[in-house]
């Protein structure tokens, strides 16, 4: 395969929101993957992510893409639009023309892209029988722009009836916890065709914690309405973990 160089780039999802290390910062799948990944390959692998929480689609493409390709991958993988269908005006289409835009800016840097669509968190939120049906069509939407694409790694979760059980999400019922995030990294492995481990597939169990009924609106509802109110994002402000240049994933037992 040669020397790997993997980047990502989206939103909570692949920045890892609801994967938190005991020191706070969050891990998440594409971590996960990378770390499989050079495990799977027995060599190094060097890795990037440029993914900030809160992000619509549009900012992604506009603020992490052209940096991400700066870097030279040979991999990229994006996700987004799964805070643009929160909002009642989400345009499958529109969100479906920047999937294309990254298609065709990675065919024109010759860099494998490596596409997925977000866990379905809907069975448990507020209103999410609407939600389910903006993703649904968002995904079919997307699905059929690329088409033949043989070459694009797909890494689907969309319609992943497994990961869609609360017991792989975090107590905030829209981030998934860290069972979830290793379940999407196996996903991603397997579509590359790299080994990796088979409890990766389904962890045990976490024990069920976080508030429920109002306890629940007020924790974690509340605060959303009033991001969404005063026109504010979780993302503000915020850096990339990992987005100042690589860092590189050895092989387990490899300093």
């Amino acid at each position: 395969m040669g020397s790997v160089r993997y980047v990502a780039i989206g939103d909570s999802f692949s920045e890892g929101m609801g994967d938190e290390l005991p020191d706070g910062t969050v891990r998440g799948w594409a971590d996960l993957a990378a770390q499989g990944w050079a495990d799977g390959l027995g060599e190094p692998v060097e890795y990037a992510n440029l993914a900030i929480r809160g992000k619509l689609i549009a900012p992604i493409v506009e603020q992490q893409l052209e940096p991400a390709l700066a870097l030279k991958p040979t991999h990229l993988s994006f996700n987004g639009g799964g805070n643009d269908i929160l909002r009642p005006r989400a345009d499958a289409e529109h969100i479906a023309d920047l999937f294309e835009h990254v298609v065709r800016r990675c065919d024109e840097e010759g860099v494998t892209l490596i596409l997925l669509s977000g866990a379905n968190p809907t069975a448990q939120l507020p209103l999410g029988s609407v939600m389910r049906r903006r993703g649904d069509l968002l995904a079919r939407v997307v699905e059929a722009r690329i088409g033949g694409r043989d070459d694009i790694v797909r890494a689907l979760n969309w319609f992943d009836a497994e990961l869609a059980k609360p017991s792989y999400w975090s107590d905030d019922r829209l981030h998934m916890n860290p069972r979830g995030h290793h379940r999407v990294a196996a996903r991603l492995l397997d579509a590359l065709g790299v080994p990796r481990p088979d409890a990766w597939w389904s962890l045990p169990e976490l024990p069920a914690s976080g508030p429920r009924g109002a306890a629940y609106y007020r924790e974690h509802v509340g605060p959303w309405v009033k991001r969404r109110l005063t026109g504010t994002s979780s993302g503000d402000g915020r850096e990339p973990k990992f987005g100042g240049g690589w860092v590189t994933r050895n092989p387990a037992g490899i300093a």
